[in-house]
């Protein structure tokens, strides 16, 4: 079964090894990605998130050269969700791209919702690590 996705990118001026370090730190999350959680907590080797279901176990790719930053989400519930995340080197900078799956079930409302949030935390990481204004648009 084939299901919709949306490739959500920005670009941030800062070079890709540092995009990179600091995107697959868990403990930045909450600085870049409130629409994930607001707060993490590493315990016994694992990073947990706070999200308004309850607390989710996340996990990124190991380290790489490639700028692969995937990560999986285990929700409160069990469901695990795989995230694909990348940093693409781009001249002066990267573009961060984060694909949307639309989730078996989920109404058109809700999968523009979660497109809305992603474009809101893409824009935020580049807020974070370039200083730009938050007022500017990801492309997308």
């Amino acid at each position: 079964m084939v299901h919709e996705s949306r490739h959500v990118a920005v670009h941030v001026a800062r070079p890709l090894d540092e995009v990179c370090a600091f995107v697959a730190d868990p403990a930045h999350l909450p600085s870049w990605a409130p629409g994930l959680g607001t707060s993490v907590e590493h315990r016994d080797g694992e990073w947990f998130v706070a999200t308004p279901q309850g607390e989710a176990r996340v996990t990124f790719a190991p380290p790489n050269p490639f700028g692969v930053l995937d990560h999986d989400v285990v929700t409160p519930s069990g469901e695990t969700v795989h995230v694909p995340l990348r940093a693409l080197p781009d001249e002066d900078g990267c573009e961060v791209v984060l694909t949307v799956r639309r989730a078996p079930g989920m109404s058109d409302q809700e999968f523009e919702r979660d497109v809305a949030l992603v474009t809101a935390d893409l824009a935020l990481l580049r807020t974070v690590l370039e200083g730009s204004s938050p007022d500017e648009t990801p492309s997308g």
